[in-house]
Parts: structure tokens; sequence; C-alpha cells
């Protein structure tokens, strides 16, 4: 006999104590059979030796053997009764034992049952790697001794596959406890204890990037943990560790390939070239017609190969995927690019696009890959969709050299997805140098869908319209049903014309393509690639409403924006900034200027994490940055807001200096927030150099001189500017607002106090409807801001009292609006910080990690559009949440 197989491992200093696992082993022992399967490395015996050390939680300890691959029936039994007797069982000496290591008698198992179950006390045996190698005699006999010994005896099997044992009846029954590979992963909390223990300071997005390399691989993590320690960068190995240079390699090769036959190590190499593989598909990559039957049995031995969800299709994990890789180039140099072609062409065959487009690029062949985009109208799928980043990687090395116009295409397309517009240049110049007029229409069509996209990033209206046109055009040459398939084409489309059309000042233009924008993305079913045209043209709208003075529908498409970039799970590169633009202008607008700055901070963060913003929204950004420091009363801080994008705006508009000059809109818009920045300084004169430095017929500019002229006591040219301003019907409300507070001014300046008041009161019904408080008042002069504070403040009501001035009725403060309704954990986190606890406190109170509670903090805040937790617990005692 073999001391050692008697004896459970040593339990590793580096223990990761898993206390939930130890009390499922625990209530699985007092029935008759606990199963713990997982592959190679997945923790089964660390964790059974961690339980048996403790003794198991029973009144006798766990006893243990080590079962062989080769054991023979008689050899298995004859081990099983020494290890009874070195635990203490006292059995009858009428059991005896086998008399020959091929197998035992019946009346052998039968004695051998009717002495477990004199048993004083249940026994307990751990049963390690007892898998489907054994013999089939030697289950059956375990089964029947299990059944028959009346619960005398008690068996954990640890295990990579399941045994031959009859688990459907011990189910069935509900006497089997089963702890399985999907309950052995680590946990993030796992991991991060894991690496503590090798004191190793790892952070957050470190060990989320292990767990992802690793899907929570016991061995895999201990693995990378011991070869951490010996890095001078630990944080760098996990971004850059390759599993085919590690000791992760080794052990996967060793324990994992090695152990298969020759036809199934060949099939493993070769369907590594794929992320999933079908059986046909494995069928396809080795010529074979085994496939389904192996990787169902590999799938079953727990081979690090696992069903999807209930289908056909089957996935490697990660780190063998790379090891068998590596292997492959190893053994059969230059065969994983024919393998890549074999895949691409078979999965185009069966409609998976994506796929098929992946594994083309992947053998290099530009040609088929680029043109399978095209040629099924997909190239916006480089721009939007879950599959974006995954393609944009694929054609990364794209040469420039590929031949034919798809590649071309498809070049030009992923350098407009980083904004390289040089060397989108370069590659449309290739794509029109071979297409022709003969082309076919899916070819002619992505020219003219990248124009629209070019025109939108170089702010050119008059090309983004003509390539508009021209695609409009060549939709009308293509199937119906192709076009229906990609959404997003339209909605792309669309969303780049009316952010042009914005931002050329156009904002009743672009409402009209930003809503067909919007309409084309709310088709039959939620396609997850028109959730990021949805989210930027309802931010676009916004930026449109905003323009037009429109408060209130402008924060409800903000909102509608940020809600859906929110359950889209928008990455922060795909997601606009215009929503927290918006509502920042908005706040603005209702005098909360705190929460004006958290948006305004908000849309900033996501403009420089994502694509270049649209001319309007850079120039709206500086205009409120601009227009919040003036109002806190730093005029010399809005003037450095706007410096810092004036210049290369006059540049561009005056001297023609890029190919796509600033519309007079944002110049002019700049300029007038560049005014309002020196009479916040008391500079009036500088204020009119400005304007007058930049004419424009717009009401905005028209009032900013008015507003000049009257700081600089020149009455009448103020009189005479407002009286060029259009009806009223014809401006913004805000503008409106401006104008009635302006002729106040004036009135009062020439002593008329019944028309200032009659103005006053004007204003503040004129205020009402879109909740404008502060700025308009804030500039209409200090004489006018005295009455309006010493006049009287009833009830707001419609109509003129019968005798007296009419009230003055100031409009309320409108707080800012709640992005997304709290959920209820976000909720319950509120009320422990409404109670002054610590974030430590809160994670003892709702029995989770700090690390949870700081992320639920940090969704509470943008949702309350707030900054501190007393300004979160503060807001939502306002809106009743709490």
């Amino acid at each position: 006999m073999l001391t050692a197989r008697f004896t459970a491992p040593a339990v590793p200093k580096t223990l990761v104590h898993r206390p939930e696992l130890l009390r499922r082993l625990t209530a699985g022992a007092r029935g008759p059979l606990t199963l713990i399967n997982g592959p190679a490395g997945s923790g089964k015996t660390v964790l059974t030796a961690h339980w048996a050390a403790a003794g198991g939680r029973a009144p006798r300890a766990p006893l243990w053997l080590t079962v062989e691959p080769d054991d023979a029936p008689g050899v298995f039994w004859a081990y099983v009764l020494e290890a009874l007797h070195r635990g203490g069982v006292e059995l009858p000496a009428a059991v005896g034992g086998p008399t020959r290591a091929e197998g035992v008698t019946q009346s052998f198992l039968v004695r051998l049952a009717a002495g477990l179950a004199e048993s004083a006390q249940p026994v307990v045996l751990v049963l390690d790697q007892f898998d489907t190698a054994q013999p089939p005699a030697m289950t059956e006999g375990l089964d029947f001794v299990l059944r028959h010994a009346a619960g005398g005896l008690r068996i954990v099997l640890t295990s990579r596959t399941d045994s031959l044992l009859p688990l459907h009846r011990y189910r069935a029954a509900g006497e089997i406890a089963e702890i399985r590979h999907a309950d052995l992963r680590f946990t993030h909390a796992d991991a991060e204890a894991l690496l503590g223990e090798h004191r190793l300071d790892i952070s957050q997005a470190g060990i989320r990037l292990l767990m992802r390399r690793t899907e929570g691989w016991a061995a895999g993590v201990r693995l990378c943990a011991l070869a951490m320690q010996r890095s001078p960068d630990p944080e760098a190995f996990v971004r850059q560790f390759a599993a085919d240079r590690t000791t992760i390699a080794d052990y996967l090769l060793r324990e994992v390939l090695d152990a298969q036959p020759p036809d199934t190590q060949d099939l493993l190499l070769r369907v590594s070239v794929t992320d999933r593989v079908h059986p046909d598909l494995a069928d396809a990559l080795t010529g074979r017609d085994d496939a389904a039957r192996t990787l169902a049995g590999l799938a079953r031995d727990n081979a690090f190969l696992e069903q999807v969800d209930a289908s056909a299709w089957y996935r490697l994990h990660p780190l063998f995927a790379e090891v068998l890789r590596a292997h492959l180039r190893q053994r059969h140099p230059g065969l994983e690019q024919q393998l890549h072609g074999r895949a691409a062409r078979w999965l185009a065959g069966t409609g998976r696009l994506t796929e098929a487009v992946v594994q083309g690029a992947a053998a290099g062949d530009w040609p088929f890959a680029a043109g399978q985009l095209v040629d099924d109208l997909a190239i916006g799928r480089l721009f939007t969709g879950l599959e974006a980043e995954q393609l944009n990687r694929a054609f990364a090395p794209l040469p420039a050299e590929a031949p034919g116009a798809a590649p071309a295409l498809v070049g030009a397309a992923a350098r407009l997805v980083v904004q390289d517009l040089p060397g989108y240049e370069d590659a449309a110049r290739r794509a029109d140098s071979r297409l022709s007029p003969g082309s076919g229409a899916a070819a002619r069509f992505s020219r003219s869908f990248l124009g629209v996209l070019a025109g939108r990033a170089t702010g050119d209206p008059a090309a983004t319209e003509r390539a508009a046109a021209d695609a409009e055009r060549v939709l009308g040459e293509l199937p119906p049903q192709r076009v229906a398939a990609h959404p997003e084409l339209r909605a792309l489309l669309l969303a780049a014309l009316g952010a042009v059309r914005l931002g050329a000042g156009r904002p009743d233009a672009a409402e009209s393509a930003l809503t067909a924008a919007v309409e084309a993305c709310a088709g039959p079913g939620t396609d997850p690639a028109t959730q990021y045209p949805l989210c930027d043209a309802l931010g676009s709208l916004a930026l449109a409403e905003l323009m037009r003075g429109r408060l209130r529908q402008a924060a409800e498409h903000a909102r509608a924006s940020l809600a859906v970039a929110e359950q889209a799970a928008l990455p922060p590169e795909r997601r606009s900034g215009a929503g927290h633009l918006v509502l920042a202008g908005v706040a603005v607008e209702h005098d909360d200027l705190p929460a004006a700055r958290s948006h305004l901070d908000l849309a900033t963060a996501i403009a420089a994490a994502g694509p270049r913003p649209d001319a309007v929204a850079a120039v709206l950004a500086a205009v409120i940055g601009a227009r919040i420091a003036a109002y806190e009363g730093d005029g010399e801080a809005a003037l450095a807001v706007l410096t810092r994008l004036r210049p290369a705006a006059t540049a561009t508009a005056t001297a023609a200096a890029t190919p796509a000059p600033v519309s007079a809109w944002a110049v002019d818009e700049l300029a007038v927030a560049e005014s309002a920045a020196h009479l916040a300084r008391g500079d009036a004169a500088a204020a009119l150099r400005v304007l007058d430095a930049a004419p424009c017929g717009r009401s905005e500019h028209l009032l900013a001189r008015a507003r000049a002229l009257l700081a600089a006591g020149r009455t009448g040219p103020a009189a005479r500017e407002l009286a060029g301003l259009p009806a009223d019907e014809g401006l913004a409300a805000p503008a409106r607002l401006a104008a009635c507070l302006l002729r106040a001014r004036l009135a009062a300046a020439e002593g008329d106090t019944e028309e200032a008041r009659r103005r006053q009161a004007e204003a503040a019904d004129l205020a009402r409807p879109e909740g404008l408080r502060l700025p308009p008042f804030a500039e209409s002069g200090p004489r006018v801001r005295r009455a309006l504070r010493e006049a009287p403040r009833p009830p707001a009501r419609r109509g003129r009292p019968a005798d007296g001035p009419p009230p003055v009725v100031e409009s309320p403060v409108m707080a800012p609006p709640v992005v997304e309704s709290l959920s209820a954990r976000e909720t319950e986190v509120l009320r422990q910080a409404a109670r002054m606890l610590s974030t430590e406190e809160i994670a003892a109170e709702l029995y989770v990690s700090a690390n949870t509670v700081k992320t639920h903090l940090k969704s509470i805040y943008r949702k309350l559009g707030v900054t501190r937790r007393s300004d979160a617990v503060h807001r939502a005692q306002d809106l009743g949440l709490l």
C-alpha cells in the first residue's frame, strides 16, 4: 500500500478561503454522494483538502483516498478497506477482502455494505480523482455499496469528468450535492485575496483584466500570481503576458492536450483558430467527420472546451486557445493561415458575416474580408454596434496596397473611425481610382456613405449634402430587404447630416434630419447597431432645441440620449457629450450654476474620451463655460475659456485656413459670449469692439449690441438696435425675454416707471414657461434688478389686476433633471449615506464590498446630477426619494 494515497494534499500557504463552498461541502456530506467536478487546475482537490483538514465539521473526520487511473477493481477495493482501517472503522472479520486484482465477488460487496450499515457513525470517504477512466465494474460496485450501506457510507468524489455512477438516480432522489466548474471559478474577490496573499498590489482594473484572461480558472490565477512576483512590473505583466510563454502553457499542454489521443489533439489544434466552433466547421477544418462526437466528449470531460448556451457551438478557454495556436504554429508552420481561410468561407456560407470577415482578415485575404463587408452593406458596422471594435481590430493590419476597391473603402472607413482625416483622404483617393460607373451599387453606396461621415468630421456642409444625396440615390438601386437589414446606415447618414446642418447654424433644417434619424432607429426589434446613432441623434436634437431656446424639449432629448447610452452600455469613446452639455446649458438658464458646472465637466470628460466633438458642441461648451464664469463674477476666467477656442474659429472663418471653415453662426456665438464676458468685467467698450469686428444680423447679435450700448450709456443707439429685432414670434424664448428686459432698462433710464414695470411683468410671464431665471435678469441692469427684488410676489396668475401695476412673478428655480431612476440598491446605499455612515460602514451594513458601495455612489451622483455625497442626500430629499 502506498501511504501517500491515504493522505490529503497539504493545503497551500497562499490559500483562498471560500466559506460558501466549504458550507456546501459540509451540507453535501450529510447525504450519500457529493460530486466536485471541474477541469484540471480548477481547485477541486485544494478545496476538498481544506475541508477535510478542518475535519469536515462532522463527528468523524473524513477519510482520504487518491484513486489512480490504472487501479484494477480488486486493487481499488483493497485500498478502500485499508483507508477504512486506518480511519478507525471497525468492520466484521467476515467482510474479508479482495482475493485478486482483476475484481471482487458480489458477496464481498454485500458483506462490506452490511458491515458499513452496522457502523456506529457514518463514514465519509473522499475519493480524489475518481474519473471515467475507472473500469465500469469498479463504478458499479461503488454504487451498490453506497446504496446498500444504509447511510453508513458517504462518498465525496472529485473528478475532471462525470463518473459512470448513475447520477440521474441520485438527482431524482435528492441524494447528491454537486459543485461544478462554474462554482469553482475564482470570483474577483477571490483573485484579489490570492494576489494579496502573494503581497501583490494590483489595481482593480488589473484584477478585472486578469479575471477576463483566466475566466476565474484557479490554476491560471495562481500561476500568474507566481509569475507576477518575479516580474519587475506586476501590473504590466497582467496587460502583456502571453500564455504560450508562461508556465500556464506547460500546464495546459501536459495536463490537457497530451492527455488526449492524437486525432483529438489534431482537432483541438485546428479548431483553435476560431473563437467558437461548430461540429460541421470542425469537420471542414480537419477533413474528417467525427467532430460532433469528439467535441461533445471533450466538453463532457472538462477539457477546457465548453458548450455555448446549450447550442451546437463550442468554445475553448481563451488561455488554452492561445496556447494551442502557438503550438499549431510550431508544429505546422503555415497551416494557421490556411485554416483561417477555410473557416472564413464556411462561416460566410452559413451567413455569419462578422465571423467570416474576421477569419478572412486573419487569413490575410483582404479582398474577401473587405468584400464581404461592402457587398453586404455592413460597412456601417465599423462605426456602430457590438462588433465595431472587433471588426476594426481585424482590419488594423490592412495594407494600403491590398488590391481592389473594397479594401480601399474599408481602409478609408477604418481611418475615419479613429478621426485620422489625412489617412482617410489617402484611402478615399485609392478607392476613387478603383471605382468606376460600372462598380456595384453596394460599393458606390459605401463611398457616398463615407463621404457623408467625412463631411461631418471636417464640418463641410456642401460636401456632406452632396454625398448624402448620392447615398440616398444609390440606396434606391439596392434590394429593399438588404437595406432594411442594416437600419444603422440610414440612421448614421441622417444623424451626420443633421449634425452638419446644426454646425452651420441651421437648427430648423437639422431638426428634420435628426428626427428622421431617430425614427430610423425605431424599427421593429432593437438592433444594437442603432443605439449609437440614436444616442447621437437625440444629443444633436437636444442641441438644436437649446439653440432655439426650447429648454424643456432640449432637456427631454438630452435625458433620452443619456438614457440610451446607459441602457446600451455604450463605451466612453462611443458616447456623445451633447446630453450633459445641453443639461449644463439648461441649468445655466435655470440659475443652477453648480449643476451646470457638474454637467459641463461630465460633457468635457466624455468629449476627451470619445471622438472629436462637432463644431456646434465645441462652441456651445466654450460659451456655456464662459457664461458660468461670468455669472459667478469672474470675467477674466470667462474670457480665458473663449480665448482657447476663438482664434482658431476666427482664422478658419476669415482666412479659410482649413478646407472646412467654421460657420458664421459659430463665429457670432463666440463673439456674443465674449462681449458678455467683457461686460462682466465692466468694459462696455471692449464688448462693442468684439461685436463690431464680426457684424451679423442674428437676433442674438443685435441683443448683445443693445446690451453693450446700454452699458456704455448710449440709450438711443440701443433703442435702435432693439427696434431692428424681428417680431416676438420670430425670437427664441431667451431672446424674447432678454429683449423685454432691455426695453425695461430703457424705460427705466428714460424715467417711464409704468412702462418699465409693465415690461418687468411681461418678462416674468415670458420666463415662466421655460423656467428661465438667472441670466436675462442678471443682465437686465441694477435698476431693473432692484425693482424686481422690491416688487410684491403674489401667486402667479394670468391676466392683470383690476388696479395697480402688474405683479412681478419670479420663475421657480428648476433642479437639474434626473437622468435615470435610482435602483433599489442605490436607494438603500443613499439611505445609509444619509445616516452619515462611512463607505466602509455602509459596506458592512449591506454585506457588500467597499468598492461596490463606491460604484453605487458614482452611479447615484451621475443620476442626480451632483458631485458630492451631501448634495446627493439633499437632492434626494428634495425629490422625495428619502
